[in-house]
């Protein structure tokens, strides 16, 4: 890379972080390129990127940025996944891939929201349930309590019947 190569790249990576509200740093070694294609596609899956960046690059397009210390998370080689849509998917995407390359790429670090995440953190972020699970165990649990005032009500409302028929029939058998 020549000088206006690495000041357009660090101009375009200072974007891209900027926009992305979920970073993860990973150490890819010991994937080869056909292993980096598939993680690609798969991070792309989950509506995110992952690049591939030189750490000084890296500093210096962060460096501007509101972000929190990385210390010495730049250090061989490095991924970033860049997250647009949240930071479960991407979590998942990278730990699922991991599981099947010999736990490579490996978590360094994460940011999101401006705040720093361990590997660890992100481990756990993977092993959240999907959205739309998660999504479903919510919309039961609100729905639970509904459903059980609406069986009390119910209740109530067959045995005020039951008290008006038992009414109507005891003025049947007056009138009689």
């Amino acid at each position: 890379m020549n000088r206006s190569e690495k000041a357009t790249f660090v101009t375009e990576f200072r974007d891209k972080v900027k926009s992305a509200p979920v970073l993860y740093f990973t150490d890819f070694s010991g994937l080869d390129v056909k292993s980096m294609t598939q993680l690609r596609q798969r991070i792309k899956e989950s509506g995110a990127e992952y690049l591939v960046v030189k750490n000084r690059l890296a500093k210096l397009a962060i460096e501007e940025l509101d972000l929190p210390d990385l210390g010495d998370s730049l250090l061989g080689p490095t991924g970033v996944v860049l997250g647009y849509d949240g930071p479960v998917g991407p979590a998942k995407a990278l730990a699922d891939f991991a599981k099947q390359h010999d736990d490579k790429p490996v978590f360094k670090i994460g940011v999101t929201d401006n705040a720093l995440v361990s590997a660890e953190e992100i481990q756990k972020l993977a092993e959240l349930p999907p959205r739309e699970q998660l999504l479903a165990a919510l919309a039961g649990a609100l729905e639970a309590p509904m459903v059980a005032l609406a069986s009390a009500l119910e209740g109530k409302i067959q045995e005020m019947a039951g008290v008006l028929d038992a009414l109507k029939s005891q003025k049947e058998g007056e009138e009689s």
